[in-house]
């Protein structure tokens, strides 16, 4: 149970302690993961990866994770735990401005034990000048839209009001940010054909209205799928912990096998603790606390194969006893990359990349996760390729805290992109000139893929049903098809077609694509083209049909 200040129930009053933010940031975020499909169905894109509630609610139980471990008074002490997790826990654009939300709120409360209303206000607009230098191009019509107008409220509601109570100031803040949400229907174009409102100002919203509503409540975290606890890690764990070995590992659970999820996580209950089981199509991520790491390994293997297995004796504060590249002399450069297929990551791996950050479309993986992955990479400098424009931000959040190494971050929106930064590396440059020469290699590629529309939808006045194929080149819509392999020609003609000098085309096929169909694509383009050279590798990533790089 969380313990309670003395005053804290009386909403009238007019001071906020550290019990009362525990228990906003901790209801903020159980009302955000109750919300989070809702969420993720405001994505204007109809892909298969509308996850900005999942990215925003897992953030928020980072930082609620936090702050539940830390029953104190004190308010900044409080602040300071949210934003460290909101920090390292952060995923996706969305997740990397809400934990620039939660710092710009430390920041403005640094050292004070308690603060009062107007100094709310002050907290309110430091997260929105945090948020806001976040982002390089700030854009009306987003979660910046609504962390502006409870900051705007909120200063009014202090200026109009010198006995201003934690009621009032809410009850206005919020009715005010819900009458700006309504608005950011008409402030992008996007939004306004989908007739929607923006996906990451409703995240925020719920967090604050969850927040309020629950103030005067005890209550305790629920997981990002409202069942269970959240990551606890090695480095936040104590000497006398109950379990000692952290273990962390991924299940490709083979023919949809995902509703024996259940199962394993009530085995989990029973050897360890702080369960993490957070499922995406057919694959499952896995997180526990336990003294039997084997016993957990071998009731997985029962659901399907396991990949990106870790485990770390949280008693010795050891990092990654798998790998024992510590003991070796660093290497110059390093690389890490994201992906999602076994192909993928065979194919980054051939380039020269240490180790493959599981993630990508639908799963994109949190700052913390990325800093893991740079800190096994046995090098003095690490470049980062996040392939994916929902990941860049995380990265360049990873590469700002650490500290053990210099981190590049290479910003490459898709994987072709990522592998043509791949071949312009050249060992005997220095680090500056591999960035340039990466990036520039990486900007002559043009990255283009093949999914399906999760929903019915009009984009760019193409009508869009469900089920459709799509085609998108560097994240735009191009086409809308009913045949597969018709796309397919459609989007290497356009490809193709974007510069008079490509000759190279490469396809990776996806895991729903058998390799004689892909074979019979190539067959095909490679007679309609005879003056450009195309290759055929399997790719293995879910949900995208075929990912096409052209140079």
């Amino acid at each position: 149970m969380i313990n309670k200040s003395s005053e804290d129930i009386n909403l009238n009053y007019i001071k906020i302690d550290g019990y009362m933010l525990r228990r906003f940031v901790i209801n903020g975020a159980n009302k955000l993961s109750k919300n989070r499909e809702y969420v993720n169905s405001l994505n204007v894109f109809p892909v298969p990866d509308g996850d900005t509630g999942t990215n925003m609610s897992m953030t928020a139980a980072a930082a609620a994770a936090e702050a539940e471990k830390l029953n104190s008074p004190n308010f900044s002490e409080v602040a300071q735990a949210v934003a460290k997790g909101a920090l390292k826990g952060a995923r996706g654009n969305s997740g990397v401005i809400l934990s620039q939300i939660y710092r710009g709120i430390f920041k403005a409360a640094e050292g004070k034990a308690v603060i009062t209303v107007p100094e709310l206000a002050d907290c309110f607009m430091g997260a929105m000048e945090t948020a806001y230098k976040a982002v390089m191009k700030p854009k009306e019509g987003t979660i910046l839209t609504i962390i502006k107008a409870l900051a705007e409220k909120s200063a009014e509601v202090v200026f109009d009001n010198d006995d201003a109570t934690i009621e009032l100031i809410f009850s206005e803040m919020i009715a005010y940010a819900n009458e700006m949400l309504d608005k950011t229907t008409d402030m992008l174009p996007q939004l306004k054909q989908a007739g929607v409102v923006d996906a990451g100002g409703r995240g925020l919203l719920y967090i604050i209205e969850g927040g309020f509503e629950n103030l005067g409540v005890d209550s305790g975290l629920e997981g990002a799928d409202g069942t269970v606890k959240p990551v606890q890690t090695a480095a936040q764990a104590n000497a006398d912990i109950k379990f000692g070995y952290c273990t962390e590992f991924f299940v490709n659970a083979e023919n949809g096998r995902t509703s024996n999820k259940a199962e394993l996580v009530e085995f989990l209950e029973e050897i360890g603790d702080s369960i993490v089981a957070v499922e995406t199509e057919d694959l499952i991520k896995v997180h526990v606390h336990t003294n039997h790491p084997g016993k957990v390994l071998e009731r997985a293997l029962k659901i399907g194969a396991l990949e990106n297995i870790k485990i770390e004796n949280m008693r010795l504060q050891h990092t990654n006893l798998i790998s024992f590249s510590e003991q070796l002399k660093p290497e110059k450069y390093g690389f890490a990359a994201v992906a999602m297929g076994d192909g993928i990551g065979d194919i980054f791996k051939e380039f020269g990349v240490n180790t493959i950050i599981k993630g990508g479309n639908t799963m994109n993986p949190s700052t913390e996760e990325i800093l893991n992955a740079v800190e096994r990479v046995n090098a003095q400098t690490v470049f980062v390729l996040p392939n994916n424009k929902n990941i860049i931000m995380a990265a360049e959040q990873a590469a700002r805290i650490c500290e053990s190494k210099k981190v590049i971050v290479i910003k490459t929106t898709s994987i072709p992109k990522g592998i043509g930064a791949m071949v312009g590396f050249i060992n005997d440059n220095s680090a500056e000139e591999n960035e340039a020469a990466m990036t520039e290699n990486m900007d002559g590629v043009i990255g283009g893929q093949i999914t399906f529309a999760v929903k019915d939808t009009v984009i760019d006045d193409k009508v869009i049903n469900e089920g459709d194929y799509l085609s998108l080149v560097e994240d735009k819509l191009t086409g809308v098809s009913k045949n597969l392999d018709e796309a397919l020609e459609a989007l290497a003609d356009d490809m193709i077609s974007r510069n008079e000098d490509t000759s190279l085309v490469c396809l990776y096929y996806g895991a729903d694509v058998t390799e004689e169909a892909a074979q019979a694509n190539l067959d095909k383009l490679s007679e309609k083209y005879p003056d450009v050279e195309f290759e055929c590798r399997s790719g293995g990533q879910p949900l995208y049909y075929y990912i096409v790089s052209a140079e």
